[in-house]
C-alpha cells in the first residue's frame, strides 16, 4: 500500500469562517472521521496544540495526525524570522510523527476576507519572485533540518494561485520546496491538475483531494464572489462529486507515497459532514485502487 487516506476537519468546521460548523464539537469531527474510514486527520482550529494534549485525543479515535496548515509571511520577513515564528508548529508536527509541513504564503491574501472578491487577490511583480523563492527555499531547508518536508500549498486568493504561478515557483525554488497538489484549487484557478501532476510529479509530496461543482464555480467567477462566498455557495465537494478527473490525476502519480487527504470545505448545514466524508472515502478509495496506489 503506497498511500493512506486522511481528511481535513474543514468538513465539519471551517478555519477561515468560524460560523461554518462553529457549534460542532471536536469529538464529533474525530469520531465521524474514524467512522467514515479515514486513517488520519489534519489539524484544525479546535485541536489541542501540544502533543501531550493532542496525542490521547487522536489515539482515542484511532487517528494519526497527517499534518497541518502553516501561514507564512515570507514577503514581509526573512527566512530566519519565519522559522522562529514556525517553531511551535514544527515542534508539534515532529512530536506527532508527521513528515509533511504544509505552508502557504498569506501576505496580502484575500481568501479569508468574505468582503473581497477573488479578482482582487495579490500578484507578485516579476522583480519580487526571485527574492521570494530564495526565502522560501531557505525556510524549507531549515524545516528539512528538523526532519520535515515543506509542501507548498497553492491556494485561491494568494500570490501562488494559477498554474503559471505554480510552475514559476517550482522553477525558481530548490528541491527542498515540494508541492502540495490541491485538485480543487487548481481547477478553480483555471489550471489542469493532471498537467500539474505530470509536470511536477517528482516534487509532489502531499495531495489535497477536493472536487469542484462546475456550475457553482462558473457563477462565482461571473458574479465576482469572494473565496469564502464561493465556499458557502458550494463550489467545493468531495472526490467523485464534481468535475475533477481523479482517476487521471492519480494515474499520473504512479510512484506517489504518502497521504491523499479529502479536503472539501462546504457549509456543514448544507452538506452533512458524515455523509460527505463517507462519500469522499468511498470514491477516493476506488480511484486510488484503480491507480494501483491502494
Amino acid at each position: 500500500m503506497q498511500v493512506r487516506l486522511g481528511i481535513n476537519p474543514i468538513t465539519w468546521s471551517n478555519d477561515d469562517l468560524f460560523e461554518l460548523g462553529g457549534e460542532t464539537p471536536l469529538e464529533t469531527c474525530l469520531s465521524e472521521a474514524h467512522a467514515a474510514g479515514y486513517a488520519g486527520i489534519e489539524l484544525g482550529h479546535k485541536f489541542p496544540r501540544t502533543p501531550e494534549a493532542l496525542r490521547p485525543v487522536l489515539t482515542a479515535h484511532h487517528l494519526a495526525l497527517v499534518s497541518g496548515w502553516y501561514s507564512a509571511r515570507l514577503l514581509t520577513r526573512s527566512a530566519e524570522a519565519e522559522f522562529v515564528a514556525a517553531r511551535p508548529h514544527i515542534d508539534l508536527l515532529k512530536a506527532m510523527g508527521c513528515q509533511i509541513f504544509i505552508s502557504a504564503e498569506i501576505s496580502n491574501a484575500v481568501h479569508g476576507d468574505r468582503a473581497v472578491p477573488l479578482s482582487r487577490r495579490p500578484h507578485l511583480a516579476d522583480a519580487d519572485w526571485p527574492g521570494f523563492a530564495r526565502r522560501l527555499t531557505a525556510f524549507a531547508e531549515a524545516v528539512a533540518r528538523e526532519g520535515l518536508t515543506l509542501a507548498y500549498h497553492h491556494h485561491m486568493g494568494t500570490v501562488v494561485q494559477t498554474g503559471a504561478e505554480i510552475d514559476r515557483l517550482m522553477h525558481l525554488t530548490d528541491p527542498a520546496v515540494t508541492l502540495l497538489l490541491d485538485t480543487g484549487h487548481a481547477v478553480f484557478a483555471g489550471a489542469d491538475p493532471v498537467a500539474l501532476a505530470r509536470i511536477h510529479a517528482a516534487r509532489i509530496t502531499h495531495v489535497h483531494c477536493k472536487d469542484v461543482r462546475e456550475a457553482v464555480m462558473t457563477r462565482a467567477k461571473a458574479d465576482e464572489k469572494s473565496f469564502l462566498d464561493s465556499v458557502v455557495a458550494g463550489v467545493f465537494t468531495v472526490p467523485g462529486d464534481g468535475m475533477v478527473d481523479f482517476p487521471a490525476v492519480l494515474a499520473t502519480l504512479p510512484t506517489y507515497t504518502g497521504w491523499l487527504v479529502v479536503e472539501a470545505e462546504q457549509d456543514p448545514a448544507q452538506a452533512h459532514p458524515l455523509t460527505y466524508a463517507r462519500l469522499g472515502h468511498r470514491n477516493l478509495s476506488r480511484f486510488a485502487r484503480a491507480a494501483g496506489l491502494l
